[in-house]
């Protein structure tokens, strides 16, 4: 059960507050991400909090015309788990489970925004996403997932978006648990067998719905966690629970991303429904420090530190591992029994090792 307290990074395990616990990698994080409907400008944070390594840290990043900004900051976080400012960026919490603020001061790089998160409708819990790497526990964790309206502005090299509530959507999650971050481990598990991840996560805004997916699965294609859920905002802020879901990608030569997708929904009386996504432009999940070599989660850089890059989408070398991750900003159109609507949202993707439904053996052979 999701309370208000859950809103706040103060976790002790995958466990909602009610239970508390320890391990070196328990993280407590924030992620959002916003655009407009034809995915002019793209927007991106997180925060996370990792009270074993006395770490926080945060990201703020933009995607418009073909490039990506990026900024990192880090600090130190001295047992105050409540104080989510790090630096040039902060997250508050207005009103638990349903609005948030953030904001960005970096005028130097030419970076700000003040943007206000409000969400569509309630959020929801994903299954407990439980993991072991050999003998070791490799992921135990809860996440929340919620779609939103944004209202505010943001600055880019001088140049300012007014983000209104009528046209910018978004999503994004609460997760808290343990998975690896901070240093790596130097003494491998020799039970681990060779890396493999496969992941998908699509939330998708459309005008009256929400809808939700996810899919982790193992090098056989078989699902170890995986969720649907659709919400019909007109007619009531409770989910529809999928019976059954799945997906069909077909990739991008040279790539592990998607070059289309095609999600597939059953309801309880077996209705069914369907979501085309056609990918348009990659957001790539390392300016948030997902597999990051210089700003992953939870690396210590010293009392209060801040970094910035930015680069043309064109010029990444996506057979690099460090660009598996992505998410793909998408045009969707959903199909129920009741008609057609059209939409935008993002499929977010992590393949690393085989996958056998894809055709991919290898840790990082390519479509």
């Amino acid at each position: 059960m999701l309370t208000k307290a859950d809103d706040y990074p103060i976790h002790q395990t995958p466990e909602p507050i009610a239970y508390s616990g320890s391990d070196r990698n328990f993280y407590d994080r924030y992620f959002f991400n916003g655009y407009d409907p034809e995915g002019e400008l793209f927007f991106a944070a997180a925060l996370g909090v990792y009270p074993h390594l006395n770490i926080m840290d945060a990201s703020f990043c933009v995607v418009y015309d073909g490039v990506q900004y990026d900024l990192h900051a880090s600090k130190h976080l001295k047992m105050e788990r409540l104080d989510t400012q790090v630096g040039p960026i902060g997250i508050e919490v207005i009103e638990p489970l349903q609005c948030l603020s953030l904001t960005c001061n970096d005028s130097e790089n030419g970076l700000q925004a003040e943007l206000l998160f409000k969400g569509r409708h309630s959020p929801i819990e994903e299954p407990r996403f439980t993991q072991r790497t050999g003998t070791r526990m490799g992921m135990d964790s809860t996440r929340m997932t919620q779609n939103g309206n944004y209202e505010g502005w943001i600055k880019l090299k001088g140049r300012r978006f007014d983000i209104r509530s009528n046209t910018y959507r978004g999503t994004r999650d609460r997760s808290w648990g343990v998975r690896p971050i901070g240093t790596r481990d130097e003494q491998v598990n020799p039970d681990q067998g060779t890396p493999q991840f496969y992941w998908e996560w699509a939330p998708i805004n459309f005008e009256n719905y929400c809808s939700y997916y996810h899919l982790n699965a193992d090098a056989s294609g078989t699902p170890w966690n995986t969720k649907a859920v659709l919400v019909a905002l007109d007619k009531s802020d409770k989910p529809i629970e999928m019976a059954t879901q799945s997906s069909t990608l077909i990739l991008q030569k040279d790539t592990r991303h998607a070059q289309s997708a095609i999600l597939q929904f059953t309801d309880a009386n077996a209705q069914q429904y369907s979501i085309k996504l056609a990918p348009r432009f990659n957001f790539y999940m390392r300016g948030l420090g997902y597999g990051h070599p210089e700003w992953g989660h939870g690396l210590n850089h010293g009392t209060l530190e801040t970094g910035y890059e930015e680069y043309k989408l064109i010029d990444l070398d996506l057979s690099s591992m460090e660009h598996f991750h992505i998410q793909a900003f998408c045009t969707a159109q959903l199909e129920t029994p009741d008609g057609a609507v059209s939409g935008s949202g993002v499929l977010e993707q992590l393949v690393v090792g085989p996958y056998a439904p894809l055709n991919l053996k290898e840790i990082m052979d390519l479509a």
